[in-house]
């Protein structure tokens, strides 16, 4: 059940709720690529892009198994997540938590709908028959956030915008 307007400025970053605020759901539902923060095997930052799939409770990623990634969030299972979009007026959706991996055989569900909804269907299908080939070993990356973050400066913090920003927004000349 989303929250409305009033309710989402209501909330503290950090509530989870947030993740019920039509920006974190447009956020949660598009195809843009999140960046994954976590740190890696000599304890530095490590942020890479990622493709994910929100499930309603859990944000996945998919992995092949046995590669860097993996092997630094088995060992450091904190992460935080970030999808923004950069045009206009930005929105933002912050997550942490710390992740769960469970190795699979064959191509993990979520990243064949992942694949395709960043490549389009039809590429996204080939992509995945393509990788798709016995002995074949993923890994679901899963994060249910214990903190959310919404920044959206045109919804949720419209008195935190400068007013010549908004008017450029609008067109105002």
């Amino acid at each position: 059940m989303g929250l409305s307007d009033q309710e989402a400025r209501r909330l503290p970053q950090g509530d989870t709720r947030l993740l019920d605020t039509p920006t974190a759901q447009n956020l949660l539902t598009s195809s843009l690529v999140a960046r994954l923060a976590y740190p890696g095997k000599d304890g530095t930052p490590r942020l890479i892009p990622v493709n994910f799939r929100w499930t309603g409770e859990e944000l996945v990623i998919g992995a092949f198994a046995g590669n860097y990634k993996v092997r630094d969030l088995r060992a450091r299972p904190d992460v935080a997540v970030c999808v923004d979009t950069a045009d206009g007026l930005p929105q933002v959706l912050m997550l942490r938590g710390r992740v769960t991996l469970a190795e699979v055989d064959g191509v993990l569900p979520e990243y064949a709908e992942m694949q395709r909804s960043a490549m389009g269907e039809e590429a996204g299908a080939a992509y995945v028959k393509a990788i798709d080939r016995p002995g074949l070993r993923m890994v679901r990356i899963a994060l249910r956030p214990a903190w959310a973050g919404v920044l959206d400066f045109r919804e949720r913090f419209p008195e935190k915008t400068p007013q010549p920003v908004m008017a450029a927004l609008r067109g105002d000349r």
